[in-house]
């Protein structure tokens, strides 16, 4: 039994075994002492304010006493899967050999149950290293339709997720995702390709293209992973799969008329989104007006009006 009243590296040290082997054992990665730290301040920025990029996050950290260079800055948001929403470098690097699908969505009216479906990668930070979450969501009523939890960022996890949702809930129109190299892989998309479903991917450093899993990520971890402080997997699962049935079940959303995920999935009334073409690249918008715009969507509650860009 862990004694709590030691430090790991006593703890290891008297046991004759090696920190790797301690945190392998329980499922998680051996952290480095700052970097588990800089981790956890960055997290925690990002979802305050998911358009800061490598820049902006190397000065909040410079800000809190931590001088690192940008390089290390983006090494730590690639661990985490995030960048910046505002279009730019994107650190989420897909594979070079994997096929890269067209984003389907913009112009796009969502108006039913399972014409949308969506995923995305997030960091969970626990009391000892941390793990990475996958879900599956309806963009219609918001709805979550499966998760999963892993300590690696492999394929298989996102397989296991996908394949849950196609068996409990049937096959969506349109499937969309980022590029990262677990959703590209033929693994992934050999599943949705057997089944005749569309495959749409975000452009590269476009977070904006999968917005309803973005917001997903931010209200989870205010709600429950910020609050409860999970230690280790085991303790996660269940806190998720608790939280998740909440928010399905008894969690009321403004942008479906305060009704739940739910009972707009299972009624196909009061959902939707209309995805639109805002951010025009031909336009000759700014940054600064970008950037203007991308504060003002992330600080309201819901989104149904959709700004692609």
């Amino acid at each position: 039994m862990e004694n709590k009243n030691l430090s790991i590296s006593l703890q290891c040290k008297l046991a004759s075994v090696s920190r790797a082997t301690h945190y392998s054992q329980k499922g998680l990665k051996e952290p480095d002492s700052e970097d588990d730290l800089l981790l956890k301040i960055i997290d925690e920025e990002y979802t305050k304010t998911p358009f800061y990029g490598s820049r902006r996050m190397r000065t909040v950290l410079k800000n809190k006493g931590y001088c690192i260079n940008r390089k290390r800055v983006q090494r730590l948001m690639e661990i985490l899967g995030i960048r910046g929403i505002a279009p730019g470098p994107d650190t989420s690097k897909p594979h070079p050999e994997h096929k890269i699908y067209p984003y389907l969505l913009r112009g796009v009216k969502i108006t039913k149950p399972n014409q949308v479906w969506s995923t995305d990668i997030t960091y969970i930070r626990l009391e000892h290293g941390f793990v990475y979450l996958v879900a599956v969501m309806d963009w219609y009523s918001r709805k979550v339709l499966s998760f999963r939890i892993s300590n690696t960022m492999s394929v298989g996890f996102c397989v296991d997720c996908l394949e849950e949702a196609l068996a409990i809930y049937g096959a969506p129109e349109i499937f969309n995702s980022d590029q990262g190299s677990q959703f590209t892989s033929g693994a992934f998309t050999k599943i949705l390709l057997d089944r005749s479903i569309q495959i749409s991917m975000d452009g590269r450093g476009r977070a904006f293209d999968n917005i309803f899993v973005e917001r997903l990520w931010r209200t989870l971890k205010y709600e429950d992973v910020y609050l409860r402080g999970y230690s280790n997997m085991p303790e996660l699962l269940l806190g998720l799969t608790s939280y998740f049935s909440f928010y399905n079940a008894q969690r009321f959303h403004q942008a479906l008329q305060n009704k739940t995920p739910n009972q707009v999935y299972e009624s196909g009334q009061w959902g939707g989104a209309l995805i639109i073409d805002k951010f025009n690249e031909t336009t000759g918008v700014t940054e600064e007006k970008n950037q203007e715009k991308i504060t003002a969507l992330s600080n309201q509650p819901e989104l149904d009006l959709y700004l692609s860009n």
